[in-house]
């Protein structure tokens, strides 16, 4: 009975033993965990975006001042005593109907057979220039019929379709001028007497009447006063009639052509008005920046395509903040400009990956300043982390973060 009670806890004891054993084991393993959790890195956080489809707009931005798109400046057709102009900036003027100035010519010098012969040259070229826009004008509208029957068709694209009725609308403008034109030269001409006329009516009074319906801009000579023949009188236009000038970088303006369309931004009104590149001008001009720097510009020439009823107020030399479209995509896969960075000669971002930033090359197209087009490299719906720096490596552990509302 003794024996036996004596080997029980021998038993026990070998148990007890080997628990103590495990016990210890256990703790090491754990402290061993610890210790590698501890030595392990913490995942970076990084702000991420995702891979999207959608529309992109490649622009230029510069900014420009609008301007009355035909100015006419009223001169002395001779010399003489100019009576007092009442007529002020902004006063409406209708054409042939308003008498903007009077002078008291010196006599007979209005009545000079040389000076009815160049009025009358003027007055023929006039005429020729009016036949020649209105044979554009013919030509434009057959030409627009044209692309709107291929583009109902299938045959042609939108921006033919819109070139052709740009073209048309350009042409009608240029027909607008042309008459005008006309009428200022026959204006001038009526004031000399028929050939064999008595010139006794030299000494009558010269009224000078409007060549076009608006308003006058400015008023150069308001006071009496005798005057040289060709001395400027007034300036008259009509403000409805804009045009917008920006004055853009020689390196960007290479990458404009005519019929791109134009946003112009913070002119004054609660939205955007809408005009199109007429033309760039071929010869840059040296203009110093604020900074005193030198810099190589280009005039780009843009017509106003927004009703004038749609942007009452805008008046001549107005400044404007003209956005140029130079490319436009309606579905192109892309991602946020601050994701990409060089590797070398390619393009690359990190892609986040099962908790890693995984690295890849991509091959990028167009871009703005926000977004860039992707051509390869990436799929949609990915999520690439912004702005990685150099505290992001391949493989590395990232966290991603939320950064602001």
């Amino acid at each position: 009975m003794n024996q036996h009670l004596g080997t029980i806890p021998a038993a026990e004891q070998v148990r007890r033993r080997n628990w103590r054993r495990w016990q210890w084991a256990l703790v090491g393993l754990g402290l061993v965990g610890l210790l590698i959790a501890g030595l392990r890195p913490e995942a970076a956080p990084v702000e991420i975006a995702e891979v999207t489809r959608g529309p992109l707009e490649v622009t230029v931005r510069e900014e420009g001042k609008t301007r009355v798109r035909h100015r006419y400046v009223i001169t002395a057709p001779v010399a003489g005593h100019l009576r007092r102009i009442e007529l002020k900036a902004g006063d409406p003027i209708r054409a042939g109907e308003t008498v903007l100035a009077v002078l008291d010519p010196v006599p007979a010098a209005l009545l000079d057979p040389r000076s009815r012969a160049l009025a009358e040259a003027r007055r023929e070229a006039a005429h020729s220039e009016l036949l020649r826009a209105q044979a554009a004008l013919e030509w434009a509208q057959k030409e627009r019929a044209r692309v709107e029957a291929l583009f109902a068709s299938g045959s042609a694209t939108p921006q033919e379709r819109d070139t052709a009725r740009w073209r048309e609308t350009d042409a009608a403008q240029q027909v607008a001028v042309a008459e005008s034109r006309l009428r200022m030269a026959e204006a001038e001409l009526s004031l000399f007497p028929a050939p064999g006329a008595e010139s006794g009516e030299g000494d009558a009074p010269v009224a000078l009447r409007a060549p076009v319906t608006g308003c006058v801009l400015r008023v150069f000579e308001e006071s009496a006063r005798p005057v040289a023949a060709g001395t400027p009188l007034l300036e008259v236009g009509d403000p409805t009639d804009l045009e917008v000038v920006i004055e853009m970088l020689s390196r960007e303006a290479a990458a404009v052509e005519p019929g791109m369309p134009v946003r112009l931004e913070q002119w004054g009104g609660s939205h955007p008005l809408e005009a199109r590149v007429r033309r760039v001008e071929p010869s840059a001009f040296t203009k110093i920046s604020a900074l005193g720097v030198e810099e190589q510009r280009v005039r780009v020439i843009a017509d106003l395509v927004t009703p004038p009823e749609e942007r009452r107020g805008l008046g001549d030399q107005f400044r404007v903040e003209a956005v140029v479209v130079v490319w436009a995509g309606a579905d192109v896969l892309k991602v946020p400009l601050g994701a990409l960075f060089r590797r070398g000669a390619d393009w690359a971002a990190f892609v986040l990956e099962g908790g890693r930033a995984c690295l890849r090359r991509l091959q990028v197209g167009h871009r703005n300043e926000r977004e860039a087009e992707i051509l390869g490299g990436l799929n949609e719906g990915e999520r690439v982390i912004l702005y990685p720096g150099e505290r992001i490596r391949e493989g590395q552990r990232v966290r991603p973060v939320q950064i602001g509302p």
